[in-house]
């Protein structure tokens, strides 16, 4: 739809101009850093940062039931930079000139509800939101479009130049590295840096199939991230990691798409998150707080943070009710099959303090949870997910089954709607799957497979048959009709099915 045929009310804010003063604040000194050069942590105490508006005030100066119009009619925009997470740039990069956006289809994702049997099982209303048809299939693709489009934007201005950009990952974070990068060659060039054999070969794929260097480190993530960092420290280079204040403002827009889909009523919504190195949940807080500040939504929804046994820094933090007593701790992760989440030391965890008490603060009660699941749980409900009718992956299951077991503890209630994120598409762990399916999973991640949830294929050679079809060769015509019969029969009898009626 074209902007002149919408409402004179909503013209003048439908195609936004760059506004807004962005700068980084460091949360250890509370120093502030201008944005015109990229920074990963202060210059002067080494924190992370976060990025904001010192003008957002005047973003209350419109009424949030115009906000509600904003949005909304944007939907109906055919301007690519309005069609991804960009619809919300007041919020995200308000700054950044709209021909500067990078947009590969990123964004708007869907929310799926469970069908009924799901609800009956964990005992509420809830919905997938399928991150994974993001362009590299995940969720990771928000906080790079916003940063590289922020470094597009740089570019653009004469700020900097031969711009290579490097991560470490457990596999998706490298995929849409790889893939915006490609996007602005020759401008930009990416290496990415793996945990050897501790990423899928699907994802490995993914950043060879997109042109970057991949380098294997021997260890973990939290090894390569050590080097990433060594290397953003001392080297002209542009770090993607959520260390990156600009990807953790992309990631907020997973909080303004549920916000919209929801009609801006967050009253009683529970929003369900793995965590690995703390960006998203990080992202979504700092989301919803923009949103409740200015009145766009009226109430704060929960918001539950899943960690697999095996990976559970933050969850082990917040055992300890006495914020004052508190003292995080890195942990040693163990395999996972949530490999996204298998991070011992987040980078975000400073970030993820600091806003869950402002997040419990403003909402005048705790409003942040943390929960803990097993390895066995993740896998049987990723499965038990996908026998009905959704896409999640490993890191969807973990965070279905944080949802069961908060249903249990009593956190969650039954009359909350809860949105349950899948990172991830499910094929990009398919071979977990197959572990699953064929009980080959080492001993380490203590997983043994659920019979009625075990599928696999069955291969039909009836025996009262000798000759079978096969490529390259061909069958008279009494064979292969012998052949269609009897394989016919045995998978009648296999499915106990009735005949047909005058058959």
């Amino acid at each position: 739809m074209k902007p002149e045929l919408f409402p004179d009310k909503i013209k003048p804010y439908i195609l936004p101009q760059p506004s807004g003063d962005l700068i980084y604040n460091c949360l250890g000194c509370g120093l502030e850093f201008p944005i015109e050069k990229l920074h990963y942590t202060c210059p002067e105490c080494g924190q992370v940062l976060l990025i904001q508006d010192r003008r957002f005030q005047r973003l209350k100066e419109i009424p949030p039931e115009t906000w509600h119009l904003i949005f909304d009619y944007r939907k109906m925009l055919t301007l690519p930079a309005m069609k991804g997470i960009y619809r919300f740039h007041e919020f995200i990069g308000s700054m950044i000139p709209l021909d500067a956006v990078v947009y590969l289809g990123e964004g708007h994702t869907p929310i799926i509800e469970a069908n009924l049997h799901m609800q009956e099982k964990t005992g509420c209303r809830f919905f997938f939101k399928n991150d994974g048809q993001n362009p590299s299939a995940s969720f990771k693709d928000r906080g790079m479009a916003s940063a590289l489009s922020y470094i597009h934007y740089l570019i653009r201005e004469g700020l900097t130049e031969d711009v290579l950009a490097v991560c470490a990952s457990t596999g998706d974070t490298s995929a849409a590295a790889a893939l915006y990068a490609a996007y602005l060659q020759p401008n930009i060039k990416s290496a990415v840096l793996l945990p050897h054999k501790k990423v899928t070969p699907q994802q490995l794929s993914q950043p060879l199939g997109s042109g970057a260097k991949v380098f294997e480190i021997p260890g973990v993530f939290d090894d390569c991230m050590k080097v990433v960092e060594a290397l953003s420290e001392n080297y002209n280079v542009a770090l993607l990691n959520s260390k990156n204040a600009w990807r953790i403002l992309g990631q907020e827009s997973y909080s303004y798409e549920i916000a919209q889909d929801l009609e801006y009523d967050m009253k009683d919504k529970v929003v369900v998150l793995p965590i690995g190195n703390a960006g998203n949940i990080t992202a979504v807080m700092s989301g919803f707080l923009k949103f409740y500040d200015t009145g766009i939504i009226t109430t704060l929804p929960k918001i539950l943070g899943v960690q697999s046994a095996h990976a559970n820094p933050v969850y082990r933090y917040y055992l300890e009710p006495d914020a004052a007593r508190r003292k995080f701790k890195p942990v040693t992760v163990q395999p996972s099959v949530a490999q996204a989440a298998m991070i011992g030391n987040p980078v975000s965890m400073p970030r993820v303090i600091h806003l869950t008490k402002l997040y419990n603060d403003l909402s005048g009660k705790q409003n942040v949870f943390f929960m803990e699941v097993t390895e066995q749980a993740i896998m049987d409900w990723e499965l038990t997910a996908n026998r009905n009718g959704h896409i999640a992956c490993t890191h969807g299951g973990e965070s279905l089954a944080g949802l069961f077991a908060a249903r249990q503890q009593g956190i969650v209630h039954s009359q909350e709607v809860s949105i349950i994120d899948s990172t991830a598409h499910a094929l990009k762990f398919s071979g977990f799957q197959e572990m699953y399916f064929e009980n080959t999973f080492p001993e380490e991640f203590q997983i043994t497979p659920e019979p009625a949830l075990v599928n696999r294929p069955v291969l039909v050679r009836p025996k009262t048959i000798d000759r079978f079809p096969a490529p390259g060769s061909s069958m008279d015509a009494d064979d292969f009709k012998r052949f269609v019969q009897a394989t016919s029969e045995y998978i009648a009898t296999d499915l106990n099915l009735k005949k047909a009626p005058d058959s």
